[in-house]
């Protein structure tokens, strides 16, 4: 105990600037490790599981927020995208110099911040048009994502690094695999919890809900959006309280004399040189164009923003392609994801992880196994966009009148001989369903007459428009609600599930060979660059842009948009089927067929990838580099960094080790 006293003394405290703040003096008291470190473990844990919660929450609320404010598939795209656009502003600045401050602190300040914004959304947002007729309501709700994303910054980069500079070296690992697979329980419950606000109505509790004429499946139902923000926003709020209570450092001796050992070298050497930003400038921007202009790196990471545009994509929108190609509610679309495909790739990515360890695949192994799970996951998905349901038959835009099909966006359509003298109005959309299965988009463009009954059980008669196409048993009266899908659409939905589950496992199953394959394809000093650099270009390429040009292409297939309350046009309502799927099957296979095409290529120059990688490590070993502009080696001195911990291992670490006392 003594001797680490004076190395704290001699070798950190006494020449390093008060200014710093005691440092070292924090590391003085000796407690046992695994207790405080397993507390900041359960917070963090339940930090992540909100935070997870909270994020697919938002995703599995877009079609309902989507049809709250009225706007189209391309804006709510854009304010999906204010997450990350959030997110990556500060991430850099929150990750440099939140690890100089009180990390605990900043994750719970970002909790926090989540949590307020979560309510803000709920309570502040209401699409109350009537006295602004251009409202721009959904700027709010984009920038109140935003600052959902900035409240989420600090929590993974801090508090990974918490655990790795005060837990054991040999159990990083370990607590960091558990918080990983904790938070992949938060997608699952955050859909779970989607799927039970989107089955009640919007205004409960403030409506008699028996007056409702809509169901779940209505493409104008609007779930309680804002209860389940109120839900993750509590759970955010519990998550934050832990973190106020945890101190700035834990006690951990070993690290903390090599803490100190370190930054007493690196202290002498920046009194003699003044220009450390300027060095790291000279070895940044070589070792980026070092890496960027590795061919095989560059074709993975191509590959990886690609696949990444198609997963986010096709997760954002993928409750709202079951509800519109399928005709499911979005409480029973979202309910499926959350127990059926979110499990599979959680298995998925496991596996894939066991398969790497069970077998000790090596590099051009592991490149194989994630092409051949790519190249599978690419077929399927091609299956997948085959399965389809019929256009529901809609008087005026998907058939005629008379029961002859036709596919037509143009108002125009919708009057005929049969309504002439109703005064009706093309842009209404109040669809009621004749025994014909034929759907009209209101009573009045039926040409009803008259109604009996109440609520979901109105029934309107003497409707002139069934006439044109009468059901076998005569009945001219109809129905509140689109028609029901046809028994053969809903077996289509169970092979389209099947396939997706299947796809979504053998997909994930690559995942963790990929990852390795980028890491092991370059240098060894180059891993994190290359690292920070895929994970940057991922978010900035495919999380941001992919959900904003697929609600485009969504857009471009929409049949019938809705109108405001206050006027202009509002959510769609009703999508051309077959365009809706051949465009998003198109654009994911598209995505696919690239990234299968980087692995192969990666495949093929496999071996010498390889070769390369270990001739770097080699050179590295014997602390070499070579010189691109003229090909002459240059000797590379230690850093002192390394000076430091070689002479701890050396002398102060067996000695801490021989002085710390047993559990």
């Amino acid at each position: 105990m003594g001797s680490v006293e004076h190395v704290q003394g001699e070798g950190c405290h006494s020449r390093w600037p008060q200014s710093m703040g005691s440092v070292c003096p924090a590391l003085i008291p000796w407690c046992p490790l695994l207790r405080p470190i397993q507390m900041f473990i359960v917070a963090l844990s339940f930090a992540f599981f909100s935070k997870a919660l909270s994020g697919t929450y938002m995703k599995s609320s877009i079609t309902q927020i989507e049809r709250r404010f009225d706007l189209s598939s391309s804006l709510i795209g854009i304010v999906d995208a204010g997450f990350e656009i959030g997110n990556l502003l500060f991430l850099a600045a929150v990750s440099h110099f939140g690890a100089q401050l009180h990390r605990p602190r900043l994750i719970a300040a970002g909790c926090a911040l989540m949590a307020v914004v979560c309510t803000g959304l709920c309570v502040y947002l209401c699409p109350d048009c009537t006295q602004d007729a251009g409202s721009q309501m959904w700027v709010y709700v984009f920038l109140g994502n935003a600052l959902r994303g900035i409240g989420e910054t600090p929590v993974t980069p801090l508090g990974i690094s918490y655990i790795d500079d005060f837990a054991k070296a040999e159990n990083s690992a370990f607590y960091i695999a558990c918080l990983q697979t904790i938070t992949l329980l938060g997608p699952m419950f955050g859909f779970l919890l989607g799927s039970m606000c989107a089955r009640l109505y919007v205004d409960i509790g403030f409506v008699n809900v028996d007056s409702v004429t809509i169901t779940p499946k209505d493409t104008r139902w609007v779930g309680a959006w804002w209860l389940g923000f109120f839900v993750s926003s509590a759970i955010m709020l519990l998550a934050a309280v832990p973190f106020w209570f945890l101190p700035r450092s834990l006690p951990n001796p070993l690290q903390g004399v090599r803490f100190c050992l370190a930054l007493d070298s690196l202290l002498a050497s920046c009194m003699q040189n003044d220009s450390v930003l300027h060095a790291f400038a000279l070895g940044f921007f070589p070792s980026l164009k070092k890496l960027v202009c590795t061919p095989t790196y560059f074709l993975l990471l191509c590959g990886s923003v690609l696949k990444f545009n198609s997963f986010i994509g096709l997760l954002t929108f993928k409750a709202k392609y079951m509800e519109q190609q399928f005709g499911q509610s979005a409480s029973r679309a979202n309910f499926l994801i959350g127990v059926t495909n979110l499990p599979a790739v959680a298995v998925g990515i496991f596996l894939g992880g066991v398969l790497m360890k069970r077998y000790k695949l090596s590099v051009v192994s592991g490149a194989q196994l994630s092409l051949a799970t790519s190249f599978a996951a690419y077929l399927l998905v091609i299956t997948q966009f085959g399965i389809k349901c019929e256009n529901l038959q809609v008087a005026g835009i998907t058939v005629f009148y008379n029961g002859t099909l036709r596919v037509s966006s143009d108002s125009h359509t919708l009057f005929s001989p049969c309504n002439d003298g109703c005064s009706c109005s093309g842009s209404e959309w109040d669809p009621v369903c004749s025994e014909n299965s034929i759907t009209y988009t209101s009573p009045c463009l039926a040409g009803c007459i008259s109604s009996s009954g109440f609520g979901k059980n109105t029934v309107f008669h003497n409707c002139s428009c069934v006439q044109v196409s009468p059901p076998l048993s005569g009945s001219l009266s109809v129905s509140i609600g689109q028609c029901p899908r046809s028994e053969t659409c809903s077996s289509s939905f169970t092979t389209y599930m099947t396939v997706s589950v299947l796809s979504s496992f053998i997909n994930s199953l690559g995942a963790t060979p990929g990852y390795m394959v980028i890491i092991r394809c370059i240098a060894p000093e180059l891993k994190s660059l290359a690292l920070g650099i895929q994970t940057l270009a991922m978010r900035a390429l495919g999380g941001i842009p992919a959900p904003v040009y697929f609600g485009a292409l969504i857009d471009l297939t929409c049949l019938k948009w809705g109108t405001k309350k206050c006027g202009g046009r509002g959510a769609c309502r009703m999508y051309d089927s077959d365009m809706y799927r051949q465009a998003n099957g198109q654009l994911q296979k598209d995505w696919g067929n690239i990234d299968s095409e980087a692995k192969r290529q990666y495949h093929n120059d496999g071996e010498e990838a390889t070769g390369s990688a270990v001739k770097v490590q080699s050179l590295t070993n014997e602390n070499t580099t070579v010189d691109q502009a003229n090909g002459q080696p240059q000797k590379v001195n230690e850093t002192t960094i390394d000076q430091a911990n070689k002479r701890f291992q050396k002398e102060e670490a067996p000695r801490a080790t021989e002085r710390r006392p047993e559990a």
